[in-house]
Parts: structure tokens; C-alpha cells; sequence
């Protein structure tokens, strides 16, 4: 498998979702995914400014950048989103999916007025091929604004920067689960807020069939780990559970 280029990782004939990157050679590597369904042409977490160039020129060699109807921000940081002014740029009409929380935060890129798709307010995303994305609200992992999109056609979940890992010895897919929970921990330990926030989200996707977790930072989750994924944020002590430990 070449990451040299955009990688298709679900295709039905009339959907499909791609790996777009990105190649930055750090622990902090992140990548950003494509969803397309007849003429809706989705960017989930697009990344920061240097790197547009590189994920436009990915995105050309599937569809015309400005084909581009919507981006996903799972949340405000510049790694996941700074580059919306560039895409802004490209198709001033695409659609800026986020939670209020997050578009209060957004204006200070420098494109205050863009068209907003407010995830709170609608719950989906319908696309052409009967199919939708489905937000689910995550708060406090890591900002109170964030959110993970469950793509119903897929069944693939994009987690933004919950079950994000850090590791310089990158594979696109996990490859030994107990072995990534390291990178994982490497993450989670320091970002997130704290158990009963982790908890709390992980209760929201019981009876939610997810075929793979798909991160901002770090490797896929295939469908034979999601369990343990799950598993990992019920028990993780994060955030105030360590900076806080013995206060009742």
C-alpha cells in the first residue's frame, strides 16, 4: 500500500471514503480523510496551512478541489483546521461543519464569515446516496465543543482526537492493539479531561456498529479492536484524575 497518494479505504459504487494524509514525518502526524457520495465531497479534519498544498493536490486526484461541499472540524486546534481559510479560498460556498462552540473560535482564521453547518442543530449530515453522517457530541475530549462523526454507509467512525496516538513508527492501520496502547496513553494521559468525560462518551456508543475508528493523529482502529478501544477510554485516568488525584 502506497501513502504516496490518496488510499481508498471503503468504496460501495456510490460512496467512498479516502485516506489523504498527511506525510509529516512526526509523532504528531495527522491525517485527513475524505468522504465522497455523489456530489457531496466531505473533508473530515483538513489540517493546518502548511500542508494544504499537499492534501489539495491529494484531494485532485480524486475529485476537483472545488468540488469540495463541506468540511468537518471536530474541534478549533490549527492541526486539525487551520487550512479552512485556503479551502475557503477555493470554494467560498463549502460548508464548515462544527459544533457553536467551535464557530465561536473559528472567525479568528481569519474568514469570519463562512456558511456554517451547526452540528447541534441538525444531528446529520444527509448525503445523495440515502446514507448520512451522524454526529455524536464528545465534550471535554479535549475541548467542550468536540465531536466524532459516524458515517452510516461505512460504518467508519472519525474520532478527531479521541483514540489519537503518538509514535514516530507510524502504520496506517494498528497492527498489535496492546502494543498501541502506549501511543495511545502518550496522548490521552496529558489531553484529555478526565474519566468521567471518557466514560461518558464511550456509553453513547453502545449499540453503535462501528467497522473502524478512524483518528486525527496515530493508526486506524480495524473492527477486531473497536472492543478494546471502547474498553480503553472506560478505564483510562486522564487530565484532572492525575493532577487532581486524592481530592474528593
Amino acid at each position: 500500500m502506497s501513502l504516496e497518494s490518496p488510499t481508498v479505504l471503503f468504496s460501495d459504487g456510490r460512496h467512498a471514503v479516502y485516506w489523504l494524509g498527511i506525510t509529516d514525518e512526526t509523532a504528531f502526524r495527522c491525517n485527513t480523510y475524505l468522504i465522497r457520495d455523489g456530489d457531496e465531497v466531505v473533508l473530515v479534519d483538513p489540517g493546518n496551512r502548511t500542508y494544504f498544498g499537499q492534501v489539495k493536490s491529494r484531494v485532485g486526484q480524486i475529485v476537483a478541489p472545488e468540488k469540495v461541499t463541506g468540511i468537518i472540524l471536530s474541534h478549533q486546534d490549527p492541526d486539525v483546521g487551520a487550512s479552512m481559510v485556503d479551502w475557503l479560498e477555493v470554494n467560498p460556498d463549502l460548508k464548515i461543519i462544527s459544533t457553536p462552540r467551535t464557530h465561536v473560535l473559528l472567525p479568528h482564521y481569519g474568514k469570519p464569515d463562512y456558511p456554517a453547518f451547526e452540528v447541534e442543530e441538525h444531528g446529520v449530515y444527509p448525503l445523495p446516496s440515502g446514507g448520512a453522517l451522524r454526529f455524536i457530541e464528545a465534550p471535554f475530549l479535549h475541548f467542550p465543543g468536540a465531536f466524532v462523526t459516524y458515517d452510516t454507509a461505512s460504518r467508519y467512525l472519525f474520532s478527531g482526537d479521541i483514540w489519537a496516538a503518538l509514535d514516530i513508527n507510524w502504520s496506517l492501520v494498528v497492527e498489535s492493539f496492546e502494543e498501541h496502547v502506549a501511543a495511545m496513553d502518550l496522548f490521552h494521559l496529558d489531553y484529555m479531561a478526565s474519566n468521567v468525560a471518557a466514560r461518558g462518551f464511550a456509553n453513547k456508543l453502545v449499540g453503535v456498529n462501528v467497522e473502524a475508528i478512524l483518528p486525527q493523529h496515530g493508526s486506524i482502529i480495524t473492527r477486531k479492536d473497536v472492543p478494546a478501544a471502547i474498553d480503553y477510554l472506560r478505564k483510562l485516568r486522564c487530565g484532572l484524575d492525575i493532577i487532581y488525584a486524592g481530592i474528593e
